[in-house]
């Protein structure tokens, strides 16, 4: 997939398809905090998203504190969002069950 940045038109049509996910006010990034019943769960969603990043080429920036998962992304070679992003957090929201 190519790591082209998005216009910001794309990247708002994109956005208004992404339930949770919060566009930062530059627009280069786009994030979300998941939060799970416990540790084992939040550990399971990590493993998941973490497989299919590894896949893709393309890794979340993130945290873990118990229950709590903080996600950024953005593609840093191209210096903003591209469709990589948007897929990778689609499939954050699938597997989180949203």
């Amino acid at each position: 997939m190519a790591r082209q940045k998005l216009e910001i038109e794309a990247i708002a049509e994109a956005m208004a398809g992404l339930d949770g996910w919060v566009l930062a006010e530059d627009g280069s990034a786009i994030s979300r905090t998941f939060t799970f019943r416990n540790f084992s769960e939040a550990f399971a969603f990590m493993t998941r998203s973490a497989l299919a990043a590894e896949k893709m080429d393309h890794h979340p920036d993130w945290s873990n504190v118990y229950k709590t998962v903080e996600v950024t992304l953005n593609t840093h070679d191209a210096n903003g969002l591209t469709e990589l992003d948007f897929e990778l957090a689609r499939k954050m929201n699938r597997y989180a069950g949203f």
